[in-house]
Order: structure tokens, then C-alpha cells, then sequence
């Protein structure tokens, strides 16, 4: 038994899939978790939320600062250098360093070292702080009397105050916080340089409106992207912790199919060796060889033991026919057999059972079979397992007919019915699953061990063929098993199963 040697891994799972499942785990749990937050308040998407605000202020940082410098440099044509400089200069220093706070805080956020509040109100301090710099514009054009230098100074802070709502927008209080001062710095100047400042005042305050509201657009819009980017990693992860359960399992399977395969293989010698003890010693008192038993009751008892042994020998042998079948084990013998030849066989074989019943079995063979190319011995036991089926489950009086012939595409077929008590169309994958029983059976007074027909099914699956089971419920059971053509030795025309050839007919009676 080269298969089952030493270096068969141990039972129990791999001591390396316990902590990759547990971090899965946990990965899977908070994921859902931030899943669970539709907006702000969950602390996993705020420092998400946080940390995308400050990659977004660093990659800003050329476009305010060159939007600066460019204002500074159209402020000479009105302002003296003195004045525009030291705007310039502010405004730039605060750019710098915030710039560099933002760049410093993207792996503490993402570590989430510090409480979200602290990262608040810093932001805000910062934010509010570039907002009056960015307003202390109006003062260096305050004392100008020119149009057009008005009307620059009302466009430069309109500008600046719809690029801070877009870059800002990902923290809503930011947004306020950089927009209320150049906000009220556009009212102040109109204020005191227009006589009817009305006009342009609504004009300012629906465009800081619309500014608020495109905001808060992007910021829900960005909201549900991370959200969906959450989405798209829980998948992964659950796809991950299903793959280590998946790969646990399977393990398991193996471990304990090898663990049967094991028992079955010493079991079977263990069992059949005193079996064939039983067996023979108790054919031999059944048979009196060594002279009569003393009480007639001795050869009773010794009958009772030679069939519970037969049945016992029966049901271990099936149990290991199922066994390599299932372990893809099964060696098929294969050689030319003839289909009809086995059919009949086994008929006579069972015919003294029927009899016994009051059963007729009926044969319908197609002539001119030709041979088919497979295990003999696997094709007796499929057909010996349904006949003995149709005979256990059908009353006394009743028929089982037996029918073999061509099918449409050119196989062979082998059909059993019997007029039984049949199965519940939903108990019919019970019965074809490792020692299953339908209700029916339950209730018939033999006894099975429910590996008969997954028995069949298995060695029909062997040859490449199909095994199909109909039936009703006092009305009686069908069994097909389908060869397909490739087991035909013989390159003969397909005939159609409905057209019904002649075929010999031979009937069985009680």
C-alpha cells in the first residue's frame, strides 16, 4: 500500500492557515464596518476621507502657488511693489507650508495616530489662515481707482474662492472655514468702493453659493467612490477568507478520505479473514459432514450463521466496490462483452428469487447486439443490483421487465421496470447518495445497505455512459443505463429505441 506511506501528511489543519485566516478575517470585519457608515462619523472613512484631502492639497500646491505669483505679477500694474510683495510673500509662505504639512501628515493620518479631532482643527486653523491671506488681496488694491483693477480684484477672489471649494471639498467644514474670509473681503471692498453695491453683491453671493453647492456635489460624489473602492476590497478580502476556508476544507476532505481509505484497507483483510472462517466452518456444520448434530436446532443455528455471514461478506465488498469507486481507484478490466449475453444471465440467475415472489420477469432483446468493450464483472453487478432492486421492491403478483437494445445515437441500453411501490420524485437523490433509503424502503421488510444503486451509477459514470432513475409512487420504477457509442465494437446503424425492432421475447413465471 504505497499510497497510504509515512510521508502522508499528519491529520489536523496547517498550522499555517489558522493566522492567514484570522488576519482575513479581520481584514473582512473592517471592511464591513466602514460598509456600515454611510457618511461621516465612521472613523475609518473619515481618516480615509482625511488622507485623500491631504494628497489633494499637496498635488494643488504648484496650481495655487503659479495662480499666486501670477496675480502678484498683474498687481504691479496697480500697486506698488512694496505692498505686492509682502502679499505674495504670505501667501506663498502659507502655500509652502502647508504644502509641507499636508506631506508629513498623509502617513500619520493613514496610521491614524492622532484623534480626528486634532486633525480637524489644525486643518481648519490652516485652511482659515490661507483664506484671509488670499483676502488680504483687496487690501493691496484697496486705495486704487481704477475700473479695471476692480474688476480684477472681484475675479481674482471669485477664482480663488471656486478653485479652494474644489480642492477643499473633500472636508466640507474646510471648505467654509477658506471661503468665508475671501468671502467677506469681496463684500467689504464692494462695499466701500461701489455706490450701489447691490447688484454685485447678489452676483457674489450666488456664485459663493453655487461654489458651497458644487462642493458638496464633489464631495458625495467622492464619498460614494470610496465607498465603492471599500465595496470592491470587502469583495476581495471575502474572496480571500473564502479561498482559506475553501483550501481548509478541501485539506480536511483529503485528510479524512485518506483516514477511510486507510480504515478500508486494513478493515477488509481484518473482516474477511475470520469471515472465511465463519463461512466455512459453519457451511461445514450446516452440511453434517462430521456425522449429525446431536439437537436438529444446532443445524439451524448453523444456517443462520452461513447467510448472516454471506451478508455481512456481501455488504463489506460493496462497501469497498463504493469506496475505490469513489476514490477514483477502480481498475476497469475491459474486454469485449456481450450486453445481451450478461442480461441473460443474470435473469436466470434470479429467476428461483422471483419465483419465490410470484414475480415474472420479462426479457425484451434487441437481436444482432454486437458486442460492447468493457469490464464484465462491473456490467454483472450493475445489472444484478437493479434485478435484485426491482424484485426486493415490487409485491408479490407483480412484473419486472428487463429490456436491452440500441439507443438513438448509436449506444446500447439496458432498462429495468418493475411495477413496485417506486419512490417520491424527491427522494430520488436520497437513494442514489452512499447508503441512502427512500421512505419505501424503510418500510419493506428487507433490509438494505443503500449502496446499491450508487454502486451502479458510479461504475456506469466508469464506462462513460449515464444512469438516469424515473419513478411514481404505486406505480413503479424505472432504471436506464446508457453506453455510449464508443464502448459499440461494431460500426452498425443507429436505430431509434421508439421505432421498436423485433426483438425475443421470453417470459419467466412463477
Amino acid at each position: 500500500m504505497s499510497e497510504f506511506s509515512a510521508k502522508s501528511r499528519p491529520m489536523g489543519a496547517d498550522l499555517r492557515t489558522a493566522p492567514d485566516q484570522r488576519k482575513a478575517a479581520r481584514r473582512v470585519r473592517e471592511v464591513r464596518e466602514k460598509l456600515t457608515s454611510t457618511g461621516s462619523g465612521n472613523r475609518s472613512i473619515d481618516l480615509d476621507l482625511m488622507r485623500e484631502f491631504a494628497e489633494s492639497r499637496v498635488s494643488a500646491f504648484p496650481l495655487m502657488a503659479t495662480i499666486a505669483v501670477a496675480l502678484s505679477a498683474i498687481c504691479l500694474i496697480w500697486a506698488p511693489i512694496e505692498r505686492v510683495l509682502v502679499w505674495s510673500c504670505l501667501v506663498i509662505g502659507l502655500l509652502v507650508y502647508s504644502f509641507q504639512f499636508y506631506r508629513r501628515s498623509i502617513p500619520a493620518i493613514a496610521s491614524g495616530e492622532q484623534t480626528l479631532r486634532a486633525w480637524r482643527q489644525r486643518i481648519l486653523v490652516l485652511e482659515a489662515a490661507q483664506g484671509v491671506g488670499w483676502s488680504l488681496l483687496a487690501v493691496t488694491l484697496l486705495d486704487v481707482n481704477d475700473e479695471a483693477a476692480r474688476s480684477f480684484l472681484f475675479l481674482a477672489l471669485l477664482l480663488v474662492g471656486a478653485m479652494g471649494s474644489m480642492i477643499l471639498a473633500l472636508i466640507p467644514a474646510a471648505v467654509y472655514a477658506n471661503l468665508v474670509p475671501v468671502t467677506l473681503a469681496v463684500a467689504g471692498f464692494l462695499l466701500k468702493i461701489e455706490s450701489n453695491p447691490a447688484p454685485p453683491l447678489l452676483i457674489a453671493a450666488a456664485a459663493v453659493a453655487y461654489f458651497i453647492f458644487l462642493s458638496r456635489r464633489f464631495y458625495a460624489t467622492s464619498l460614494s467612490s470610496l465607498l465603492l473602492r471599500l465595496e470592491k476590497d470587502g469583495l476581495i478580502e471575502e474572496l480571500e477568507h473564502a479561498k482559506l476556508s475553501s483550501d481548509e476544507a478541501r485539506q480536511k476532505a483529503e485528510e479524512a478520505s485518506l483516514a477511510k481509505s486507510r480504515f478500508l484497507a486494513t478493515m477488509s483483510h481484518e473482516l474477511r479473514t475470520p469471515l472465511n472462517a465463519i463461512l466455512g466452518f459453519s457451511e461445514v456444520m450446516k452440511g453434517e459432514l462430521f456425522g449429525p448434530h446431536a439437537v436438529p436446532a444446532y443445524k439451524d443455528y448453523s444456517s443462520d450463521i452461513h447467510s448472516s455471514g454471506q451478508h455481512l461478506l456481501a455488504l463489506i465488498n460493496e462497501i469497498l466496490d463504493l469506496s475505490r469507486v469513489e476514490a477514483g481507484r477502480y481498475e476497469l478490466k475491459e474486454e469485449a462483452v456481450s450486453l445481451a449475453l450478461i442480461v441473460e444471465d443474470c435473469t436466470h440467475l434470479l429467476t428461483l428469487r422471483a419465483e419465490k415472489r410470484s414475480i415474472v420477469i420479462t426479457e425484451s432483446i434487441e437481436r444482432n447486439l454486437p458486442r460492447i468493450w468493457a469490464d464484465e464483472r462491473a456490467v454483472r453487478q450493475v445489472v444484478l443490483n437493479l434485478l435484485t432492486n426491482a424484485i426486493k421492491f415490487t409485491p408479490p403478483g407483480g412484473g419486472v421487465f428487463i429490456k436491452v437494445g440500441w439507443t438513438a445515437v448509436g449506444g446500447q441500453y439496458i432498462c429495468v421496470r418493475d411495477t413496485g411501490t417506486g419512490i417520491p420524485p424527491e427522494e430520488i437523490p436520497v437513494v442514489l447518495s452512499s447508503f441512502g433509503r427512500g421512505s419505501m424502503a424503510q418500510k419493506n421488510a428487507d433490509e438494505g445497505s443503500g449502496l446499491g444503486l450508487p454502486i451502479v451509477k458510479g461504475l456506469v459514470e466508469l464506462h462513460g455512459g449515464r444512469f438516469t432513475l424515473k419513478s411514481e409512487v404505486n406505480v413503479g420504477t424505472e432504471a436506464i443505463v446508457i453506453l455510449p457509442p464508443e464502448r459499440v465494437m461494431d460500426a452498425l446503424a443507429p436505430v431509434d429505441v421508439a421505432a421498436e425492432p423485433p426483438s425475443t421475447y421470453r417470459a419467466r413465471a412463477a
